[in-house]
């Protein structure tokens, strides 16, 4: 067996294991220590791999992304907010996509966000396809050893693969036409036919999928074997073509045949090692003399036209343009920065609710539209003369600080809104804020990246910006901080909303039983109904679906009786 059956048939294994282990953990819900396990399988498997047959991609870039992943699918072991969960679910599918980029022979600390985008549809390409090359083309079946141990197991697997569809036919048939008969084998076997075919069809779809992200990751795209066996003749001209032994043939024109075939092949061989040589003693083609080949790896802005790259004059119009508004926006907003709450309030026919809530969102928009703008016209700015450069630092600067002014007024729009004269914290409130936080730094690290000439570690020092920030809301707890948010605003005398807060998830139980007593009868019963309807009738016995928050705050709901009925108290 070659190299690549040995790594094909380690994907396979690995792949059945995780697909049974998946049918195994990943069916049961909620969600919680079975997502850390599984996906520390999965882990673990492409780690084995990599170190057996990809040595060479085992960077630190690839360790620290292994750790990244397996933090996230530990997060949800540890909280049971859904919005957490589903940013886990995102940072994990694009640690998963990120993970592919030495497949597609491209390093991770120096990756774009355009090569984030081809990996991202690499890895759903390879999920959907690749266990087809897999199967056909990287394992030769062939050349696998049928002796000993191997000859019977493959003869077995092969004897069941055509035995069971004949035996579950007839099976089917006899059990239809007799009672008795159909008694006696549910009763033997006390397997429900349904079961067998949702189990069998998740062990498949995981094993498939599994199968489909490890070769795209270990083995890489489809490769041009003819193209491949050309490149080596060019590169090492000593490689001898494997001839037969001259026993193979019966008579002496087969052997002069194949005299004939080996002088060809060696006159082929010697030619392209000339051809080697004299392009080694070739001079350089200048610039001028021959066009830059296109690489998508290096894809910059020399592939396309003149005329939709952009000059200086293009970028100062379309910056400066962009900057006036923004300048105009900001100039207004500056007194109600400065004079705050009280200025809002006594401006003429001027509610703070549609000050506020027209506001945050709009600005919210603004903010995360401005880095494309800033990247794309940054790509397609001509580098052919240093002031492009210089006025594009100059202006998209201006932007970026005009835009942090922008920031800020809508973050007072929400403090306003949620504040204490305001309506409350709720998740929608709580984490465009977050991201507001987050844009702020991406932004900060695009000033010393892309703006100082070192582009090309943006994309990862956003990537575990990103991962540093949702890391943080895990640490903060955001529903304990929602609620005791508005509860510190029902103290000075705004609403608490009940309803909502007690159905926030169990992260934030510990919060809702600690104010309890600061509260009056109607809201202590609505939280109380709340929490008794959610998890009174839950037995989270399941180790599968054990999380911490959710096994302390029963606890501490059983503690207190509050899984007892509030009807009628």
């Amino acid at each position: 067996m070659n190299d690549k059956t040995k790594t094909g048939l380690e994907i396979l294994q690995a792949a059945v294991l995780l697909g049974v282990t998946g049918d195994m953990l990943l069916r049961q819900t909620p969600w919680g220590l079975n997502v850390f396990l599984w996906i520390g399988l999965l882990a673990a498997a492409m780690v084995a791999i990599t170190i057996r047959r990809k040595t060479e991609n085992f960077t630190p870039q690839v360790i620290a992304l292994h750790g990244a992943l397996l933090f996230f699918a530990l997060m949800y072991v540890w909280r049971d907010s859904m919005e957490l969960k589903v940013l886990n679910f995102l940072a994990i599918v694009t640690i998963l996509a990120v993970l592919t980029l030495p497949a597609l022979k491209i390093k991770q600390k120096v990756a774009g966000i355009f090569h984030y985008g081809i990996a991202s549809v690499y890895t759903g390409l390879s999920a959907a396809f690749a266990p087809f090359w897999l199967l056909f083309d990287d394992i030769k079946w062939k050349t696998i050893p049928n002796k000993g141990w191997s000859k019977h197991l493959i003869s077995v697997i092969r004897g069941l693969a055509i035995a069971m569809p004949i035996l579950f036919v007839f099976g089917a048939l006899f059990m239809a036409a007799d009672a008795v008969f159909q008694g006696i084998i549910e009763n033997t076997l006390n397997i429900n036919p349904e079961t067998i075919v949702v189990h069998s069809f998740f062990i498949g779809l995981i094993t498939w999928i599994v199968a489909g992200y490890l070769r795209g990751a270990l083995v890489g795209g489809i490769e041009n074997a003819a193209a491949v066996y050309s490149n080596n003749l060019s590169i090492n001209p000593d490689i001898k073509t494997p001839v037969k032994s001259v026993t193979e043939h019966t008579s002496e024109d087969a052997v002069k045949e194949e005299s004939d075939e080996m002088e060809k092949d060696k006159r082929v061989l010697e030619t392209a090692a000339k051809s080697q040589e004299e392009s080694k003693n070739q001079k350089p083609k200048t610039e001028d003399q021959s066009k830059k080949k296109w690489n998508w790896r290096n894809f910059d802005n020399s592939v396309l036209p003149k005329f939709w790259t952009l000059g200086l004059i293009e970028t100062s119009v379309i910056l400066g343009l962009i900057n006036l508004l923004f300048l105009a926006f900001v100039i207004v907003q500056l007194p109600y920065l400065f004079g705050g709450m009280d200025l809002v309030q006594a401006t003429p026919d001027f509610k703070l609710a549609e000050y506020a809530r027209r506001g945050f969102g709009e600005l919210v928009t603004v903010s995360a539209l401005v880095l494309p703008i800033l990247l794309l016209s940054h790509w397609l700015l001509r580098k052919d003369k240093p002031i492009n450069e210089k006025i594009y630092r100059i202006l998209a600067g201006i932007q970026i600080g005009l835009l942090f002014v922008i920031m800020v007024s809508a973050m007072q729009r929400l403090l306003l809104y949620t504040g204490n004269s305001g309506y409350g914290l709720t998740t929608d409130r709580f984490y465009p804020m977050a991201f507001m936080v987050l844009l702020a730094l991406v932004f900060v690290w695009f000033a010393l990246t892309v703006l100082r000439g070192a582009r090309h570690q943006f994309a990862w020092g956003s990537l575990w910006l990103t991962f540093f920030i949702l890391g943080s809301l895990h640490v903060l707890n955001p529903d304990d901080f929602i609620v005791r948010t508005n509860v510190k605003l029902m103290q000075q005398g705004r609403t608490f909303d009940a309803y909502y807060n007690g159905n926030l998830s169990a992260d934030a139980i510990p919060a809702l039983v600690e104010n309890l007593d600061a509260m009056n009868e109607r809201q202590k019963y609505g939280v109380k109904r709340s929490l008794y309807d959610l998890y009174a009738h839950k037995y989270l016995d399941d180790f599968r679906s054990w999380n911490y928050s959710r096994w302390s705050g029963q606890w501490e709901l059983y503690e207190n009786h509050l899984l007892e009925s509030p009807l009628g108290k």
